[in-house]
């Protein structure tokens, strides 16, 4: 029977480190080998002598970081094995944003699943996620909490239908805008999309790599003013936040944290991340020995699965 290493994976101030293939994954600063699951800047990162991601991780990660070394990357689309070191490795779609991939890894015959941000509900504007059995899976534990539901988007999303003014929607410029601006065109068809000048690019790279085509328009105020009042503005947080005292337009931000629908004129409850039944649901999908937390309090689901499954926290590097 293949023997499970405790410190396969290990977490350092520079990231989740792999001393059996000597490399790391989705680290915060310059390394010698960097595996990158998906382009939010808190995961994806330049600087590294070698890095590998999926081809749609890479093209959004340029238009962050026009100045990354093109000889630096080095492109691997999903289901391709390949090797660094002595750890055979896999891209999984992990359905959070377009290009984001579920790191599996081979190490002497037992299989560590890294979902990196992943979703179960659906989104039109990326890969769905695909399912893969482990040994141990290494899963994000951001919204593992018993209390936490993430409701229907389509119903959260119907609830702009019959507001007579214009609307600014906070949101993520990357994974979340494209995702609402997909919804907001199939079930609002009468509302119009207006993007922040930060998103615009990234609608027209998700055109470009992504899976439907989106509708929309750049800002402008002289639109935002004139005209119907049919108006959905989608603007990143730090433009929400300085917009507080906006007049004429009703104010939401699409979100799983409760703490950001506060003050809002319409709470949207909208996630890019796994709830806890679908924590659940995933691990007998997965159907792992053990369970290992990162990014999040992994402590529900330790309680969770007592006596039946290990689950810890990811060790420290020592």
């Amino acid at each position: 029977m293949s023997i499970i290493h405790d410190d396969f994976l290990v977490k350092d101030e520079l990231g989740y480190y792999c001393r059996y293939g000597d490399f790391y994954i989705d680290a915060l600063a310059p390394v010698k080998t960097n595996i990158i699951s998906h382009a939010h800047g808190d995961h994806a990162t330049q600087g590294h002598q070698k890095i590998y991601a999926t081809p749609a991780t890479f093209a959004l990660m340029q238009n962050k970081f026009p100045k990354m070394a093109a000889s630096s990357m080095e492109a691997i689309v999903f289901k391709q094995v390949f090797t660094v070191g002595k750890v055979a490795i896999t891209f999984l779609p992990a359905g959070h944003i377009l290009g984001s991939a579920q790191i599996l890894m081979i190490y002497q015959g037992v299989s560590y699943l890294y979902t990196g941000d992943y979703k179960l509900q659906r989104d039109d504007t990326c890969e769905p996620i695909v399912i893969q059995r482990a040994d141990v899976l290494i899963t994000e534990s951001t919204f593992a909490d018993p209390s936490v539901s993430h409701p229907d988007v389509d119903k959260e999303i119907l609830k702009l239908e019959d507001i007579p003014h214009n609307i600014m929607l906070g949101c993520y410029t990357l994974g979340k805008a494209q995702r609402l601006t997909a919804l907001i065109n199939d079930l609002l068809p009468e509302r119009e999309v207006l993007v922040h000048h930060k998103m615009y690019p990234v609608h027209k790279l998700y055109d470009q790599w992504g899976y439907k085509r989106l509708r929309y328009s750049l800002y402008n105020r002289k639109a935002m003013k004139e005209g119907r009042t049919n108006k959905i503005y989608l603007v990143p947080p730090l433009t929400f936040n300085s917009y507080f005292k906006a007049k004429n337009v009703l104010k939401a931000f699409a979100s799983g944290w409760e703490r950001l629908q506060r003050q809002n004129d319409i709470a949207l409850y909208i996630s890019d991340h796994v709830d806890w039944k679908d924590i659940l649901w995933y691990v007998t999908q997965v159907n792992p020995q053990q369970i290992w937390t990162v990014h999040g309090d992994g402590r529900a689901l330790k309680k969770h699965f007592e006596g039946k499954l290990i689950v810890r926290d990811i060790l420290l590097a020592s």
